[in-house]
């Protein structure tokens, strides 16, 4: 069975290396990426440089691009900004959400292609985003309209390191599917959101959890007077994981129950490197603004109108140790700064920085794959992408659902609302 990708919002490539990894028969058709502002487009030549320089690569805005014309693809995969995704009546033009933010252009997407199944990224506060007076409508936002496309849904919060990778990143992953897959089916015949999201999600395959889920809850998505309605009242506190089912939702928290092996920093860091600029005492005063930045602290700080307040934070762990995974890489990697990874070096027992190749590893990227770029850029990527294996131990889970479909359709259907933004 052919079984055909589109990416969106590529970066360096991660889902296509994490998807590729499988080596079950995923074809990607077509990946878009464009880097807003900058002249040069570091992460599209260095996608093009490992799958291609072909008509199936597109640098351009994906705000630009004609989604019609996307070709016919069976996932659609893509790691999306967390934004504000509020609507508003805008006149004449009927209903529009806030300019630049790019959930519009996958629903677009969706709605021109009707993939039967959908696979998204985004960081974990998406959950509770915007904040304490109407937490949870952002991803409400996002239920609310593949509902309306005629799909169902479920997430799931990964810590990579719970999962035997050698970083504590954690990043909600999206699965929707269509209403008429035999998998959507399957879902309604289970008779229980909380049974179908434990036991046969798409996670489940690679990514086992304790049976027992707590701080259980549900909510529907019903009853709205359409979705200005909807994104001026809805207001709910989804768990880190849960399932939409045909506009009712079902959601809790749940305990990793992974068994195997944990990857901790010794095992991807170099044995030797030869960046004399990665040891932080090459350059005077490095080490004591480190050990200030990740240092406990309690001072009186005075704001730009006057106001003093005190600032506190706690300590960290300085240097970072090896027999542990690392922390969440940023995009500031590199820089002084209290996120960025600070080790011993193995060889000389100096402190330093992260090489890149091992801020590659920490992604689960094949060495270099960065190589190419500016240095500054090749911390910038890692920071941005995701953890390929993430989407790899996913993708069993896809195979799995994939393989009891009689077929895969691509095509346009009715049995959604349109939506006008």
């Amino acid at each position: 069975m052919k079984k055909r990708v589109a990416e969106l919002f590529a970066g360096v490539g991660g889902f296509r290396v994490g998807l590729d990894a499988l080596n079950s028969g995923w074809q990607t058709v077509y990946a878009n990426q464009w880097e807003p502002g900058r002249k040069n487009q570091y992460a599209f030549d260095c996608y093009v440089r490992h799958f291609g320089d072909t008509s199936i690569n597109s640098n351009e805005d994906i705000n630009t691009v004609d989604k019609t014309k996307i070709p016919d693809i069976d996932l659609l995969v893509g790691g999306f900004p967390c934004q504000d995704y509020s609507v508003a009546h805008s006149g004449a033009k009927g209903i529009e959400g806030k300019k630049g933010v790019l959930w519009w252009d996958i629903r677009d997407t969706v709605d021109a292609k009707r993939p039967p199944f959908i696979l998204l990224e985004n960081v974990d506060r998406l959950l509770s985003s915007p904040g304490p007076r109407q937490r949870g409508r952002d991803f409400g936002m996002i239920l609310f309209t593949l509902n309306q496309l005629g799909y169902g849904v479920q997430w799931r919060m990964l810590n990579a390191a719970e999962y035997g990778f050698p970083q504590r990143r954690r990043r909600v992953f999206i699965f929707a599917y269509r209403r008429d897959t035999e998998y959507y089916k399957t879902i309604e015949a289970t008779g229980s959101l909380e049974k179908a999201i434990v036991e046969r999600s798409v996670y489940s395959t690679a990514l086992p959890i304790m049976p027992e889920l707590s701080l259980k809850k549900e909510t529907t998505l019903d009853g709205y007077d359409g979705i200005v309605d909807f994104s001026d009242n809805f207001s709910f506190h989804f768990e880190n994981t849960g399932i939409m089912q045909d506009g009712q939702v079902f959601t809790g928290k749940y305990l990793p129950a992974y068994t195997g092996h944990s990857t901790t920093l010794d095992e991807i860091v170099l044995d030797h490197v030869d960046d004399e600029e990665l040891f932080i005492d090459q350059k005077p005063g490095r080490k004591e603004k480190f050990e200030y930045l990740k240092g406990s602290k309690r001072e009186e700080r005075t704001a730009a109108t006057g106001f003093t307040y005190f600032y506190a934070e706690g300590g960290m762990a300085f240097p970072d140790p090896l027999d542990r995974p690392g922390r969440t890489m940023l995009t500031s990697e590199h820089s002084i700064n209290r996120s960025t990874h600070v080790i011993q070096d193995k060889e000389t027992g100096r402190l330093r920085l992260l090489d890149p190749i091992e801020c590659e590893r920490m992604q689960t990227f094949p060495d270099n794959w960065t190589a190419g770029m500016p240095k500054s850029a090749r911390y910038f990527m890692m920071g941005n992408a995701l953890v390929c294996g993430l989407v790899t131990e996913i993708g069993k889970g896809i195979d799995t659902i994939v393989a009891d479909e009689a077929e895969l359709n691509c095509h346009p259907s009715d049995s959604h609302v349109a939506i006008e933004h």
